[in-house]
């Protein structure tokens, strides 16, 4: 009689009643679950997965050509639709370049599972050859990490991590599929089906007290952070500004969830303090504090007897140094705003006097610089040509750079996820792969991955996948033969301009040769004629654009330093 092993390889599915192959299982648990692609590269610890996933015809195998592209893919897919977002590595060195983009969709919120292959489990055959613990490794940056060791609980275990990975706060799950029970014969059982998920609702008696709140504030202002940029969060906080009247500005993952074009809208807090719009960040007796999480980089400072604040969010404040909110309204963000909505009833009776002499400022500041067209080109001057290149609905993702500090500042965001930015783990590498599911996802909008020459060379090989893929997209380096972040900062320290300094390659040939279009750019006028001309012929272009950072000490620092509030 042959083995249950044997069987097993042979895919059968027949033995003492229905069984299956534990992969094929898996596959299913996938499909079940309304996985769209996997992202990866695939080991030998993988294969018997990967046979299984050949045969699936719903999930397409996104292959990549680093993992961390692959997992940046994932969690972006995850921060674009809500759904996790599914990645594929073999064990030890493919699992381990999972950590980055882990650590990125744990801070950021972004809902990722990530799946690892393993040397079999239930006997060794080359002893400790590649092999970490990669299930502890994980656990400090994931909300869930599982080893599956019995091809039976792979229903429950992929229901659960997908559960886990999509409800608030959403995050990165692992699970460990060993190659001996990938192999193995598990029971054919009923998958379990997705269910809806409701949140709890903030109590009456504290919509209450915030309501009151906001009704004895004589400057309330609405901070929107990156945990309201989900669909319905949108609409009840648009409904909450156009009703009840009440200012509002936004953190960098914050941007977009409410129109940037309305007259309510403050500015976006980029810095933690002393910018323009912290004139009134700092005049408000009261923040409504909608969304945010710690994580980001601070939009302001709290300090005892100053400013009071409600935080509103799925979750309760995780209290520090500079936040300790005296309201907590926990709860479904939409729901609880919608209930604020009807506590406070009407328009509040608001003297915006001042409100509107420091948006205006704000305007006025951080525009005055974007009529310069001076080559190479400022940041300024490259955010505005950029918007007006740009639609409504379409797409920027940023890498991490002093870049996107101005972009977060100059660049108006209309819809929500249309500017993708990282101010949480912020790490460099991010921004290409983003722009790549965003481009695959939204193929009939126009997408531009806007990168420093030193994030670009972090994940660069995956222009060869964005081509493979037939994506439609501009990749815009914004060159500076340094790192000019660390550069900026050196120098506003006022230490010496030392150590941040290196050569790039060709960027022109580089992306000819994986097939792409390459441009450099000599002009302002060349740039958006170039610009306009690579979305018309569509395709993965390439732009060279030489950046001058030489006034960022002045911009960013040294006038926001001596500017005097003007409230």
């Amino acid at each position: 009689m042959k083995s249950l092993e044997s069987l097993a390889r042979a895919n059968t599915k027949s033995y003492r009643g229905v069984v299956m192959k534990a992969s094929d299982l898996f596959i299913q648990a996938l499909e079940n679950e309304g996985v769209e692609y996997i992202f990866g590269i695939p080991g030998e610890e993988n294969l018997d997965l990967l046979e299984s996933l050949r045969k699936s015809n719903k999930i397409k195998l996104i292959l990549t050509r680093h993992e961390q592209g692959a997992a940046f893919m994932a969690a972006t897919y995850g921060r674009l639709t809500g759904k996790a977002g599914v990645c594929l590595a073999t064990l030890g060195p493919g699992a381990t370049n999972f950590t980055t983009p882990a650590a990125y969709g744990f801070l950021g919120g972004f809902p990722l599972v990530m799946i690892t292959g393993q040397k079999p489990i239930k006997k060794s055959k080359q002893g400790q050859f590649q092999i970490v613990d990669v299930v502890q490794l994980f656990a400090p940056i994931c909300k869930m990490t599982k080893q599956i060791v019995n091809a039976n609980t792979i229903p429950s275990l992929v229901r659960e991590a997908f559960r886990i990975a999509e409800e608030e706060k959403p995050g990165p799950v692992l699970l460990e599929l060993p190659e001996d029970i990938a192999e193995e014969a598990a029971d054919m059982v009923d998958l379990i089906p997705p269910g809806e998920r409701h949140y709890a609702v903030a109590g009456t008696e504290v919509i209450k007290i915030a309501a009151n709140a906001i009704k004895n504030a004589k400057r309330p202002l609405l901070l929107i952070g990156a945990g309201a940029n989900r669909k319905e969060a949108r609409r009840a906080i648009s409904e909450f500004i156009g009703s009840i009247g009440v200012p509002f500005c936004n953190t960098q993952m914050g941007k977009g969830v409410v129109d940037e074009s309305s007259s309510y809208f403050l500015g976006t807090a980029a810095l933690s303090d002393k910018d323009y719009l912290h004139d009134y960040i700092q005049a408000a007796d009261l923040i409504v504090n909608i969304g945010h999480d710690v994580v980001e980089k601070p939009p302001f400072f709290m300090e005892h007897g100053s400013t009071k604040v409600i935080h509103i969010n799925y979750k309760s404040a995780q209290v520090d140094q500079v936040y300790f909110p005296q309201i907590e309204v926990v709860g479904d963000i939409a729901l609880s705003v919608d209930a604020l909505v009807d506590a406070l009833g009407s328009r509040l009776d608001l003297d915006l006097q001042d409100f509107e002499k420091v948006r205006d400022n704000v305007k006025a500041e951080i525009f005055q610089l974007d009529d310069e067209p001076v080559f190479p080109m400022r940041p300024p001057i490259i955010v505005s040509e950029i918007r007006n290149l740009m639609g409504y609905h379409d797409i920027i993702a940023l890498d991490n750079g002093v870049y996107k500090i101005w972009f977060a500042r100059n660049y108006p965001a209309f819809q929500p996820n249309t500017i993708l930015l990282d101010n949480a783990l912020a790490t460099m590498g991010a921004g290409l792969p983003s722009a790549m599911l965003a481009a695959m996802i939204y193929p009939n909008r126009k997408v531009m991955s806007i990168c420093g020459d030193g994030g670009f060379m972090m994940n660069s090989q995956e222009i060869e996948t964005a081509v493979r893929l037939n994506l439609n997209m501009v990749v815009l380096i914004l060159n500076d033969n340094s790192y000019g972040m660390i550069r900026w900062k050196q120098a506003g320290s006022g230490f010496a301009d030392w150590g941040l300094e290196y050569n790039n390659p060709d960027f022109v040939k580089y992306a000819e040769s994986y097939g792409a279009h390459g441009h450099r750019i000599t002009s302002v006028t060349g740039f958006i004629e170039t610009v306009d001309r690579a979305y018309q012929e569509g395709g993965v272009h390439l732009i060279d654009l030489p950046v001058d950072y030489s006034q960022n000490v002045k911009d960013l620092i040294t006038d926001l330093r001596d500017h005097k509030s003007i409230v």
